[in-house]
């Protein structure tokens, strides 16, 4: 959270990153701020004081979260593969394709996404019956943990969640696959090996963390909840929803050469003003 939240603080407060670059991977360090916050303390708590319960009204607006802030992470990292994909294939028109209003609409339409969706399922989850055993074998209210539950006909909810998933999982993936195509297309046209390092090194940070999600989310979901297995589907989820949002500042700060010069400009000023001292 204290990386995720350097991030959005660092960009907000320096002109050089107001750029649609940054005004991206600062929602990005949002989202992953409410991602963990929307899991973890009841982690902690279970942990805690080993009163692991939750109310069905508690489960299912966990689940609501999770669904939309993953849905989220989802889109937005698409946008971010779009973008980088102007920025090296038509820089010339990168300006006139990434307006601060384009940027501020697909952020939007985004968040109207991903919440649309999420609140679908939850809904259809909510009509479900339950009986039998009631324990979740998980440390959070996932979607095929929930579903192993039901005693009732969850066919029609598989059917609206694979279309849903075609939408939501399929067609960002298809834009990142396609964008990143078209950017290791134009890396290769490249005549210095310099150029085409740099070039690479902008992009070889979020290639890292779309590695990082896609690959644990697959890990998890693509199964059927009849033949779901808890183990590796939480050892994967571990990884989705607490290593990722935690990793993510290291990736971005450490490979980016004007984030870590903003970070440390941002950090000494911080320890300036806590020391009562002026940096100059």
């Amino acid at each position: 959270m204290l990386g995720n939240l350097l991030i959005i603080l660092a960009v907000g407060s320096d002109p050089r990153l107001h750029t649609p670059m940054y005004f991206f991977l600062a929602n990005l360090s949002f989202i992953d701020t409410c991602f963990t916050c929307t899991i973890v303390p009841k982690v902690l708590v279970n942990i805690q004081t080993q009163h692991r319960t939750i109310s069905y009204t508690g489960c299912l607006m966990q689940m609501y979260f999770f669904m939309a802030l993953a849905l989220l992470d989802d889109f937005l990292l698409a946008v971010m593969a779009y973008d980088r994909y102007v920025a090296i294939c038509l820089l010339l028109q990168y300006t006139t394709i990434m307006p601060p209003q384009r940027c501020l609409l697909l952020v939007a339409v985004s968040w109207l996404c991903s919440h649309l969706l999420a609140f679908s399922l939850t809904f259809l989850i909510a009509q479900l019956s339950f009986c039998a055993s009631h324990s979740i074998p998980y440390f959070f209210c996932d979607l095929l943990p929930i579903l192993q539950l039901a005693c009732s006909d969850t066919n029609v909810f598989h059917i609206i969640m694979f279309k849903e998933a075609t939408l939501s999982g399929v067609i960002p993936l298809t834009c990142v696959l396609v964008s990143y195509a078209h950017i290791m297309h134009t890396i290769l046209r490249i005549p210095s090996a310099e150029g085409k390092h740099k070039v690479f090194s902008t992009c070889g940070s979020h290639l890292t963390v779309v590695t990082l999600f896609y690959g644990t989310i697959f890990l998890v979901y693509l199964q059927s909840s009849s033949s779901y297995s808890a183990d590796p589907g939480m050892t994967a989820s571990v990884v989705y929803t607490m290593v990722t949002p935690m990793l993510n500042p290291f990736v971005y700060s450490l490979r980016n050469r004007d984030m870590k010069w903003v970070l440390q400009k941002f950090l000494g000023k911080m320890l300036y003003s806590v020391k009562g001292t002026s940096p100059e």
